[in-house]
């Protein structure tokens, strides 16, 4: 369910399925920060804007919606987005079920989540924007580490095997 008083529906008549997204992303993450303190939406946006194809900015703006919002499947449907956008932006939702290698794996078989992952990622681990917070440097290290393996299993660079043991060794060490 999204925000209190929000009617998913009403932005079907935006449409721009690229602007749709946009407004549906500004009004669910609004006065929400990263971990530096910023404003999430500067986050979402550059995501967004490093990836080609209306299909794929729309995942790459909504990548965390189902994941850090009150926004359902069934919300985004009832906003008028795509099937094939709804479906990454399922799989790019990390569930605590799930370790985060079997969450990257499951959303590797798709190419719009795959996609928006690597862009997800190549934003995250930026220079400018990595934090290392007070109290934090071990956890922050480890986060980081997981970013940069799930780039290279996404970028084909190691394999399944090799990504699921890298990924277990840096769990095990938290």
């Amino acid at each position: 369910m999204t925000q209190p008083g929000t009617d998913p529906s009403r932005y079907r008549s935006i449409e721009c399925p690229e602007e749709r997204a946009i407004a549906i992303a500004v009004a669910a993450h609004s006065g929400q920060r990263d971990k530096a303190g910023e404003p999430y939406l500067y986050h979402l946006l550059r995501v967004m804007l490093s990836v080609e194809g209306s299909s794929l900015r729309q995942v790459a703006l909504l990548h965390d919606l189902l994941e850090d919002t009150e926004w359902t499947a069934g919300d985004l449907k009832l906003a008028g987005m795509s099937q094939s956008v709804i479906e990454a932006l399922e799989l790019l939702t990390h569930k605590s079920t799930d370790s985060y290698a079997d969450y990257v794996v499951r959303l590797s078989r798709n190419s719009l989540a795959k996609a928006s992952k690597l862009a997800d990622l190549n934003d995250n681990y930026r220079l400018s924007r990595v934090a290392f917070r007070d109290g934090h440097h071990e956890e922050d290290s480890r986060r980081i580490s997981r970013y940069i393996l799930s780039h290279d299993f996404l970028m084909e660079r190691i394999s399944e095997k090799e990504y699921r043991e890298r990924m277990a060794a840096i769990e095990a060490d938290a």
